[in-house]
């Protein structure tokens, strides 16, 4: 009886010490995660500057981590910082050309097949009337310079939520070797002599996911600027990046090409605006049905659902950050069932 109760005192004070635990570090949870996902997809970079470094593990932690804040968080923070600042600006604009006058509707409305010459009759019948215009433009403006705000909200929390994962990154590249050590130690109790093999398979899927989704968001803000570029779009740069950012997201770079593409149907000829639509579905949109499925396929057979309940999820969860998060713990979970299926069948 003595002893039944000591083990049972025993299990209580360790789901207070776990559960004490967790509520401290739960503010610090997205922050920690990412970090882990993050050092775990560029240890060979770090162990490489290692060596150059002649073994100095601060100097080269230190290293990675400013090369993080500077490729990743200070981007983001000046893309947040543009949207939150131009968001109005666009929003005032749009109110004072609808203020200003007529709004001729363009040429090609009315030759859409079977809903055109509805359409042009609408917009005839709204510009007729400044009081229908301006309600109409109050009730589409409102929820877009909201959700767009939003947005950049999310972007800033993500900046934070970045640069105290980045904080991390630099002890969890310094101390790494020994948490390496510690995690094996736990692996080999829990899993048994599988624990190797386990852990190769998360390491494998949280680089494949990763180089996955951020080598897919750099090729598609790549040819994404390229196109803005050719077709004379203002601020390529920038969109470009915002490309990158919305590749993240499955349904993201068509928003941002599709946005590029309407404001040339405004200002352009006929020929750049076939030529932005074209750009943006086979190309930009393009790269994301070969680049993604090539990379994640080298360490896992990840289905597209997984990918967008991920991302979904994640950011539901998580924020900005879960974005990454999200895919990544998925993923494990997926590779894993794998693994113990194959295993299973073997036995």
């Amino acid at each position: 009886m003595e002893k039944r109760f000591e083990y049972f005192a025993h299990l209580a004070v360790m789901f207070i010490l776990v559960a004490g635990c967790f509520l401290v570090l739960r503010p610090f949870l997205a922050a920690i995660m990412l970090a882990t996902v993050v050092c775990v997809s560029t240890w060979p970079v770090y162990r490489w500057l290692v060596r150059k470094m002649r073994g100095s593990l601060t100097f080269a932690a230190l290293t990675m981590t400013l090369s993080l804040a500077l490729l990743l968080i200070l981007p983001l923070a000046l893309t947040a910082y543009s949207l939150a600042d131009n968001i109005t600006a666009l929003y005032d604009g749009i109110k004072q050309a609808i203020d200003a006058g007529y709004i001729e509707p363009p040429g090609w409305l009315g030759k859409i097949p079977i809903i055109g010459e509805s359409l042009d009759n609408y917009w005839q019948l709204l510009a007729s009337s400044r009081a229908e215009m301006r309600a109409l433009a109050e009730r589409l403006l409102a929820p877009s310079k909201d959700f767009l705000l939003a947005g950049g909200i999310l972007l800033g929390q993500g900046v934070l939520q970045m640069s105290l994962a980045a904080f991390v990154c630099f002890f969890f590249y310094r101390d790494g070797e020994a948490l390496i050590r510690f995690i094996n130690v736990a692996m080999d109790r829990i899993v048994g002599t599988s624990a190797a093999k386990v852990l190769d398979t998360i390491s494998n899927t949280v680089q494949g996911v990763m180089y996955g989704l951020l080598g897919t968001g750099l090729a598609q803000g790549l040819v994404a600027t390229i196109g803005f570029a050719i077709a004379g779009v203002p601020a390529a740069l920038l969109l470009g990046f915002t490309t990158f950012l919305f590749s993240l997201i499955p349904i993201g770079p068509p928003l941002i090409w599709g946005s590029a593409a309407l404001w040339l149907f405004y200002t352009s000829s006929t020929g750049w605006r076939i030529f932005m639509l074209l750009w943006g579905f086979f190309l930009i949109s393009g790269v994301d049905n070969v680049v993604k499925p090539l990379l994640i396929s080298r360490s896992s057979n990840l289905p597209f659902m997984l990918i967008l309940f991920g991302v979904t999820g994640g950011v539901i969860a998580f924020g900005f950050v879960g974005v990454f998060i999200g895919p990544t713990l998925l993923a494990v979970g997926f590779s894993l069932i794998q693994e113990w299926q194959t295993r299973a069948s073997k036995a």
